[in-house]
């Protein structure tokens, strides 16, 4: 049975940092980070490949997050530094089986989210 679990959420100020944490148990998975703000469309984050070796990040994010993973204990990081008030959304974690992708609808399990609120 394959289960995300998403920890590290919480309030920031701007240009802090913050690290997420997936713990994904169940296969050996191509991992993503998306999120979603009030209002908004989910929005791609960040993919990284199985074993680890090809990395994806959307736009917004590029050079200031960062994803990475530790095989050994099956979890998927999310670094993400210089933070603005519009990184404020919850975090998702997503795990798919092949290449990485931006796409949501590719990824086949879900976390229940983190909320990461950046603010003064």
């Amino acid at each position: 049975q394959v289960q995300l679990v998403e920890s590290g959420g919480g309030l920031v100020q701007p240009g802090g940092s913050l690290r997420l944490s997936c713990a994904a148990s169940g296969g050996t998975f191509t991992m993503g980070w998306f999120r979603q703000a009030p209002g908004k469309e989910r929005e791609f984050v960040a993919a990284i490949s199985w074993p680890g070796g090809s990395t994806y990040y959307g736009d917004s994010v590029k050079g200031r997050f960062t994803i990475s993973r530790d095989n050994a204990k099956d979890t998927v990081y999310l670094e993400m530094n210089s933070l603005k008030p519009e990184d404020t959304a919850v975090y998702y974690c997503a795990a798919r089986w092949g290449v990485v992708t931006p796409t949501s609808s590719q990824y086949r399990y879900w976390g229940r989210g983190t909320p990461v609120t950046v603010s003064s």
